[in-house]
């Protein structure tokens, strides 16, 4: 009976230390994603990259748009001196330009959009690994971006992550 008893108040000692082990607190750390980005290498080239195409497609919307302009005011200017026929022909040659003009922004915006995703994607695996790689190695549970953080108290990690990517 002594022996049962022992053994019950060992195994009640053991679940007891068992669930304050279980209840222990997270391990929590946090990086701040922003600076990562902004200071990385890979991402100022991107973005530079980026720049020069909008820029491309920004200097021939301009040239559209002048050439629009400048046909625009010589039919203006010619309507009153011109037939019917040819003033509705212009009329026609106007909404056509009207409409590629639309339709190279609309391609534009999708080209840089697409371009965008096909540069950052990778930055952002590679990001995500690093703060995957370093937070695992220091033992963190959960890692928390900055962005939305009311309290950050807990360990930084960024310069750790910087420090692994290289930069």
């Amino acid at each position: 009976m002594k022996q049962i008893k022992t053994f019950l108040i060992a195994a009640i000692a053991l679940v007891g230390v068992q669930s304050i082990n279980a209840q222990a607190p997270a391990k929590i750390a946090h990086v701040d994603v922003n600076e990562v980005m902004t200071k990385m290498p890979a991402v100022i080239d991107a973005t530079a990259q980026l720049k020069k195409l909008s820029d491309t497609y920004t200097a021939d919307y301009k040239t559209m748009i002048d050439e629009y302009q400048g046909k625009l005011k010589k039919y203006d200017t010619e309507a009153p001196t011109v037939t019917d026929a040819v003033n509705q022909t212009r009329q026609q040659e106007v909404q056509d330009m009207q409409k590629r003009i639309s339709d190279f922004q609309e391609s534009a915006q999708k080209d840089i959009e697409k371009k965008r995703e096909d540069l950052m994607k990778p930055i952002t695996d590679k990001i995500k690994a690093s703060i995957q790689k370093v937070g695992k190695a220091k033992g963190y549970q959960y890692v928390l971006n900055n962005d939305g953080l009311l309290l950050a108290d807990g360990p930084d990690i960024t310069a750790d992550v910087k420090k692994d990517l290289g930069f």
